[in-house]
């Protein structure tokens, strides 16, 4: 099975992560075969071109026409059709998981159960409050470009996870029915391209501090690493889709703590 994966063709690989991470129908144009779907994580930042750049351009655009307030939540609402609130989702369960469950097996049995529980929509209320808040506080070209920054970064330093931990599931028993492959290293360098190219722009152009982008979103993965590894030793879709909101959220955090002093 892996042999297959590792033969998969680059662009098919990038097709399925549109297919997988959005939910716009590139499946439409372009069906790839199952195995690529094990090597989306190496394409996921790219993705994130796509949802960062529209919900930029609909924060940017729309605050010409609209109250500033109003282009803020429309610019998340766009994010959230185009990714049908995947990741939203995932820090729904793992709120759940983390924050009701006990030892593994009642923590995993908890994030893989459909339903919401309290944890999951306090997380899901403070993370959009202070999502919205961060965006509100800074000046619309700012916001707009720590977006585009913001977005692919986050998916870049999240996919770290898929190196420092096992799959906490069988694969059969995987939400998706998948299980991603350890990026090799050309497929690591290409994922840092993909993450960094974006944030370096946006340092240039607003002249923020590189090295808070640096230190602390990594950080915050690196405190959810740790939480699972004690937890559940190991990470699932869930861990990573809510690592790359927090993680993305810090860069916010950072952007108008910044703009404010």
């Amino acid at each position: 099975m892996e042999d297959s994966a590792v033969k998969t063709r680059w662009y098919d690989n990038i097709w399925a992560a549109l297919i997988f991470f959005t939910r716009l129908p590139f499946w439409r144009i372009h069906q790839p075969p199952q195995t690529s779907y094990k090597a989306v994580v190496e394409y996921w930042p790219l993705t994130g071109w796509l949802t960062g750049g529209a919900m930029a351009a609909t924060l940017y655009f729309g605050s010409m026409v609209l109250p500033h307030a109003v282009a803020v939540i429309a610019a998340i609402a766009v994010r959230l059709l185009i990714t049908g609130a995947l990741h939203e989702d995932a820090l729904a369960d793992f709120m759940d998981g983390f924050g009701g469950g006990g030892n593994r097996d009642r923590i995993l049995a908890i994030m893989k159960d459909s339903h919401i529980g309290t944890y999951g929509v306090l997380g899901l209320i403070i993370y959009m409050l202070l999502l919205g808040t961060a965006l509100y506080s800074m000046p619309v070209t700012v916001a707009a470009l720590t977006i585009l920054a913001a977005d692919p970064f986050s998916k870049m330093v999240t996919s770290q996870l898929v190196n420092m931990l096992p799959y906490a599931r069988r694969e059969e028993d995987a939400k998706n029915k998948t299980v991603y492959r350890k990026p090799s290293l050309a497929a690591g360098l290409s994922l840092t391209v993909q993450g960094l190219l974006p944030m370096a722009l946006m340092i240039w152009l607003t002249g923020t501090p590189w090295y808070l982008f640096i230190a602390i979103p990594p950080l915050v993965m690196y405190f959810l690493y740790l939480l699972m590894l004690r937890k559940i030793q190991g990470y699932t879709g869930d861990c990573c889709g809510a690592v790359c909101l927090l993680v993305e959220l810090a860069v916010y955090l950072v952007t108008c703590t910044q703009q404010l002093m």
